[in-house]
């Protein structure tokens, strides 16, 4: 029996410490699936390399925008206005194109049988 495999999108989140250099560490991943209105965020953020980058930077405040992500992600009055969304509205607006000190990789599509697995994968792959 072969698992049916589901395309999905997803983004890679980074932190941008100085937005007019450029530079990133990316700290989780952003998937989504239209087929199963799924929508998932997954964060990894190693506190020491961001803070060899930027040695000035408010952890608290990084901390707390990307728990904000994951509350979109996972939608509900709880998230806000945004929150409220559909699961495609919410991917589209956490991957949104920002000059802001959290932000996304462009958008890639891939096949997978089990989501929630793939999350962790790409987690290993992208951020770890």
């Amino acid at each position: 029996m072969t698992q049916e495999r589901h395309l999905f999108n997803y983004a890679v989140i980074r932190v941008v410490p100085r937005v007019e250099r450029e530079e990133f560490i990316n700290v989780g991943v952003i998937v989504y699936c239209a087929a199963r209105k799924y929508v998932a965020v997954a964060i990894a953020m190693d506190e020491g390399k961001l803070k060899a980058l930027a040695p000035d930077i408010d952890m608290e405040e990084v901390r707390q925008h990307l728990q904000a992500y994951e509350k979109i992600a996972r939608g509900g009055t709880g998230a806000g206005p945004i929150g409220l969304l559909d699961a495609s509205s919410r991917f589209r607006w956490l991957t949104a194109k920002r000059s802001t000190v959290i932000q996304s990789s462009s958008v890639h599509p891939a096949f997978a049988a089990h989501l929630e697995s793939k999350i962790n994968e790409l987690l290993a792959e992208q951020v770890r």
